[in-house]
């Protein structure tokens, strides 16, 4: 049993309200996150009290702003466990960090013949990228095949991953089947064949302790909207000495060091990468984000989400016809399905009159729903605003909707 849902709900505004007469029930979180009041007062005091443009005046909000922004540069290192707070890139999310190393990394590295390593499981963010960066160079797409319970194995990574692979491009958690796939041990094999590892941490920077040091990846891409950050703010990690070598892809103020009528030099990292003016509230968002989470401990979080992923494996398993996706166990936070032959997008129709959020559709995972033998999906994404009622009230709703189209078939 956790408590931690009942303890911190109140912080959150939105929570307390009612949908189609019901109370709220967001199980949407892998989406996006709530908010908590911490945060949207950081933003709002910003805006009120210290907004300039950051890095270029002299004046007292110029420098608060500055200080704000970089301060936050320091919070996400602290996070992740960067080894410098210079490989911290703040981008508008997951989807620009991962184009970013995309565009001026892999580009530069791939030649005709070279190898791209990635699974079935990606999410369009971190698949269309290397498709792009493949057909502009010639290298090959690869993929480490999937388990029949959404897995992959290590012997898998060993047989996919040669000394031809110049990039490897995994998530830490998959948006569709929570499965936690084993980065370190992916690290090693593609570093032993001389290749860098880009992790999609979109859905495991809000749930798990991340240390980049110790996962020895090479690059690493959050969102702060999903761990009750604002939108618009996310982050690229990139070891130093790779960062230092990249070409910048957006080219304007801030990012420049001299610049004459026909040439032009560029900043050292992070600044060569934050080309105009940033996303200073943002960045100010995810900072107090990162406070709030680290107040409560993610290992607490981490704990909480998947024991409400258990609950609900269990429950839901109870409802004939209900098929579940991914594995039993090593998941978090995260429980995707289908209910008979009712589409997905009906199942989530249904239970949102009953005031509950969940997602329906392809999850910007066609590859995998072809996989999976599906059109689409439904799946509820827990974190640490939800509880045990919540979980409740799912298992009932879908219950209900089951019956509902048995009425009416």
């Amino acid at each position: 049993m956790s408590n931690l849902g009942a303890e911190i709900r109140e912080q959150f505004p939105i929570l307390h309200q009612e949908v189609n007469g019901h109370p709220l029930v967001y199980l949407d979180s892998g989406a996006s996150s709530q908010k908590p009041r911490s945060v949207i007062e950081a933003i709002k005091r910003y805006y009120e009290n210290d907004h300039a443009n950051v890095h270029r005046g002299v004046h007292t909000l110029g420098s608060r702003a500055t200080d704000a922004y970089e301060g936050a540069r320091d919070k996400v290192a602290a996070f992740i466990n960067a080894k410098h707070r210079e490989e911290i890139i703040f981008t508008r999310g997951t989807t620009t960090a991962i184009n970013l190393v995309a565009s001026s990394y892999a580009r530069s590295v791939c030649r005709e013949g070279d190898e791209i390593v990635i699974t079935p499981m990606e999410h369009h963010s971190n698949l269309i990228p290397w498709q792009q960066v493949a057909k502009a160079t010639g290298a090959t797409l690869k993929y480490i095949p999937l388990q029949p319970d959404g897995t992959i194995t290590l012997d898998d990574a060993e047989n996919t991953i040669t000394d031809r692979t110049k990039i490897v491009a995994v998530t830490y958690v998959s948006n569709v089947l929570g499965v936690m796939n084993p980065i370190k041990e992916i690290a090693a094999i593609a570093h032993r064949h001389g290749a860098r590892l880009l992790v999609d941490g979109a859905q495991s920077t809000p749930h798990l302790k991340v240390d980049v040091q110790r996962l020895d990846c090479d690059f690493y891409a959050l969102s702060g909207h999903k761990m009750c950050g604002p939108t618009g703010i996310g982050a690229l990690y990139g070891k130093k000495e790779l960062l230092e070598k990249m070409d910048p892809i957006e080219f304007g103020g801030e990012m420049i060091d001299r610049v004459d009528l026909y040439e032009s030099t560029f900043k050292d990292p992070p600044e060569r990468f934050e080309g105009g003016t940033p996303i200073i509230a943002g960045a100010v968002g995810l900072g107090a984000a990162i406070d709030f989470l680290t107040e409560i401990g993610m290992d607490r979080i981490h704990a909480h989400d998947e024991y409400l992923a258990k609950l609900a494996y269990e429950q839901l398993s109870q409802i004939e016809g209900l098929t579940i996706y991914g594995p039993r166990d090593n998941r978090t936070g995260i429980v995707t399905f289908n209910l008979k032959d009712i589409h997905a997008h009906d199942v989530a129709t249904v239970i949102d009159q009953e005031g509950i959020a969940i997602r329906a559709g392809h999850h910007c995972c066609q590859p995998l729903m072809r996989w999976l033998n599906v059109n689409a999906t439904a799946r509820a994404s827990f974190y640490l605003y939800n509880t045990e009622d919540d979980v409740a009230r799912l298992a009932a709703a879908l219950k209900n909707t089951e019956d509902f189209f048995n009425s009416i078939g």
